[in-house]
């Protein structure tokens, strides 16, 4: 597994509590290796130096996500927006060298319950409860609150992946045991973790969200040439509609960020919170600490009539996607979502060249704005073999239809010219 195969000293996996046990540079060197950021959250390429002729890990060209950054994992965790009172109980795995250097690692959580997560499994929990089960608590493998695809089996350049990925795979379902806890879930996986976690065992499962393609273009009305008539019309009708009272839209983003800006979107946030029946997962301090850590990954939409923010999208930026991940507002206009969450984000990303914009969960309202589906994927462990058979007989029938729904909405509605 290591570099020099001649090493016979064990490897150690290990649980830890927080990301605090593990040193910035050490998590985001397995989270994004070939990339680093500096205190503010500027990002730049570092170089990858592997030691091993075997390793099959990452490339200069491996994507950065800010979620499974060791700054926001643990702005989480000093927010308090996971915890025990929380029932987001950290539970890092660790994969140690023999000289007690991170080499590989999972973010995973211990859950009392299957809120925050956008993969649901409620129905599970359900049935297995009903036939006198307990089924938290759980493990869940992801970044809290945020359905954004991601590398979940983090490993840096020095260790062969595959070996690596089948260690943390173990490791997962022995921590289940010792943690007497009814499954651990991997969600919002790569394609290619997702085949291995199922070459280990996992179930897999599908699911579709719908996500924005940056054909190279070089600005908003180049997009629109590629949709058909009358959707590109109704586009431009929202576009204008949306700021027809008078509002102004604003762009933010690093040192332009501002306390009153967060104090504005927190009320947002809280709203959208309010009118789902939901509790809000994200507290007024974690948007003070994003801003003040990662605020050059930041893109925070807002919209201002007479002189008053009145509503706004909080995104993240990779290098490779833009994620839209909140939304609120405290008056109500025609289109104004639409404009603020969906529009700037690929004007965004069209000046920044970004290759595509990820808009979150669910929302089939988002074809008609140029989001075309795009598959998620999980792995799921089930310790009690009843449950589990009963899981993946589900998730055969179910994958089969998230791929002909797909498939149907792609060809039947979507919003570009035929060919």
């Amino acid at each position: 597994m290591t570099a020099s195969d001649e090493d016979t000293r064990a490897f150690r996996l290990k649980a830890t509590s927080g990301l605090s046990d593990i040193p910035r540079q050490e998590w985001d060197a397995l989270a994004n290796p070939g990339w680093q950021l500096d205190s503010g959250g500027k990002l730049s390429p570092a170089p990858l130096e592997s030691k091993s002729a075997d390793a099959e890990s990452v490339s200069p060209k491996t994507a950065f996500n800010p979620f499974i950054s060791h700054d926001f994992l643990s702005i989480l965790e000093e927010a308090g927006c996971v915890g025990r009172r929380a029932g987001w109980l950290p539970q890092h795995l660790i994969l140690e060298d023999p000289d007690g250097r991170a080499v590989a690692a999972l973010p995973c959580y211990l859950k009392s319950h299957s809120m925050g997560e956008y993969v649901f499994d409620h129905a599970w929990a359900d049935a297995y409860e009903r036939a006198g089960g307990s089924y938290y608590p759980k493990l869940q493998c992801s970044v809290p609150f945020t359905p954004a695809t991601g590398r979940r089996f983090l490993t840096g350049p020095d260790i062969d992946r595959p070996a690596a990925i089948a260690a943390l795979a173990q490791g997962l379902q022995d921590l289940c045991a010792l943690r007497e806890a009814s499954s651990a879930h991997i969600t919002f996986m790569e394609e290619e973790e997702w085949d291995a976690a199922g070459e280990h065992g996992y179930l897999q499962r599908t699911d579709q969200q719908f996500h924005w393609e940056n054909r190279n273009y070089t600005d908003f009305e180049g997009f629109l040439s590629d949709l058909a008539s009358r959707k590109r019309k109704q586009i431009r009708k929202e576009r204008r509609e949306a700021v027809a009272a008078g509002i102004e839209i604003e762009r933010l983003t690093g040192k332009d960020l501002t306390e009153a800006h967060w104090d504005a979107f927190h009320d947002f946030y809280e709203d959208t919170g309010a009118r789902k029946w939901g509790r809000p997962y994200l507290n007024r301090r974690f948007f003070s600490l994003l801003g003040e850590r990662l605020g050059e990954r930041v893109l925070l939409v807002m919209a201002k009539r007479e002189g008053r923010y009145i509503a706004g999208a909080l995104n993240l930026v990779g290098s490779h996607a833009l994620f839209g991940r909140n939304w609120g507002c405290i008056e109500e206009h025609p289109f104004l979502h639409f404009e603020v969450c969906y529009y700037q984000a690929i004007d965004h990303a069209i000046e920044h060249g970004l290759p595509r914009v990820e808009a979150g969960a669910q929302g089939a309202h988002k074809l008609a704005r140029g989001y075309l589906p795009s598959l998620t994927r999980s792995a799921h462990y089930i310790a009690h073999p009843g449950l589990r058979d009963a899981v993946a007989d589900y998730l055969e029938r179910e994958r089969r239809a998230v791929e002909q729904e797909g498939a149907y909405i792609r060809d039947e509605h979507s919003p570009f010219r035929k060919a």
